[in-house]
């Protein structure tokens, strides 16, 4: 990397929870400044104030849904943004966690019948799994309603107030939130069976302009990934999620161990994007997107030549 590039800051915005473990990781150990980076975290409230924050140059890059780089590339997002958006996702991350979760009364689908549920984001991110999930299970648009409710924390919050009947939380939450009594009524992985939930996202322009930074940021993120999945430093990994989730306890940590790292099911072991559950990404948007079209070309919306040099410079 160029001398005058050494230590430069990268901003990356983020929702606020345990799938942040691969950061923090790299961040408390250095890899991320072994490369001539810093990175700095901004937790988002919703994806609106992310994506639109993203698009208009405030932060470098988003780790989001793939499903919001391709609702605005595609002018199906949320909200306006100043810039014409030109997203890109360069790594993977994870299959979504995603987790329904009712209130302590609700026990199964037709109890939801005539409910609020709430969502981040009407025609973005992850409200298009839950009507999946909701249509297959029996349940017609008609026989609830979709409220917005901001972000994991805010909906978990508002759930716990039992301000909504159900919502999608993502992982560690539902934890949390079983722990209180309520009721996990689906993995959604377990019906859709690929998903491609978080990616590593940015603008096209940047990536070209800051393609050193971006690859030592996939790098620092490959080596926070290897040492969470090294079982040696399991106890050390819990000590810093509770640290940065000061309200998590043990148990809650623990158990949320064994779910992030599952081998099968949690992050993916090295960022890789899964190009089936991209698919089934725009299978989705294709049916609830609206202004409506059909999307096929995954390609549109990855560049993975980034990731692929960082991976090379292992």
């Amino acid at each position: 990397m160029d001398s005058h590039a050494k230590h430069r800051s990268i901003s990356v915005i983020v929702f606020p929870g345990g799938f942040n473990w691969p950061i923090w990781v790299a961040q408390e150990r250095g890899y991320f400044e072994r490369d001539g980076i810093t990175v700095t975290l901004t937790p988002t409230p919703n994806s609106v104030f992310q994506l639109t924050n993203l698009i208009d140059g405030t932060f470098d890059i988003a780790m989001t849904a793939i499903d919001n780089v391709v609702a605005y590339n595609e002018q199906q997002g949320e909200a306006s943004t100043v810039a014409n958006p030109d997203l890109i996702a360069f790594m993977g991350g994870d299959n979504g966690f995603l987790r329904l979760v009712a209130a302590p009364d609700v026990k199964s689908y037709p109890q939801l019948r005539g409910k609020q549920l709430s969502v981040d984001a009407l025609t973005t991110g992850y409200a298009f799994v839950l009507r999946k999930l909701l249509q297959d299970n029996g349940l017609a648009s008609t026989d609830y309603e979709l409220v917005k409710a901001g972000g994991v924390v805010e909906r978990f919050e508002a759930l716990c107030r039992k301000q909504h009947a159900a919502t999608l939380l993502i992982s560690p939450f539902e934890v949390l939130a079983e722990a209180q009594g309520f009721n996990r009524l689906a993995n959604a992985i377990d019906q859709l069976g690929h998903y491609q939930g978080l990616v590593g996202a940015t603008r096209r322009r940047w990536a070209e302009q800051h393609e050193p930074e971006l690859v030592a940021y996939i790098r620092g993120y490959l080596s926070g990934l290897d040492w969470l999945f090294e079982p040696n430093n399991k106890t050390e990994a819990i000590l810093l999620l509770q640290s940065k989730l000061p309200n998590m306890r043990e148990p809650v940590a623990l158990k949320s161990y064994d779910i992030l790292l599952d081998p099968k099911n949690g992050f993916s072991r090295k960022a890789e994007l899964d190009l089936e559950g991209v698919r089934t990404v725009l299978a989705l948007r294709s049916e609830y997107g609206n202004p409506r079209k059909v999307l096929t070309d995954s390609s549109k919306y990855l560049q993975l030549r980034y990731y692929e040099m960082a991976r090379l410079a292992e």
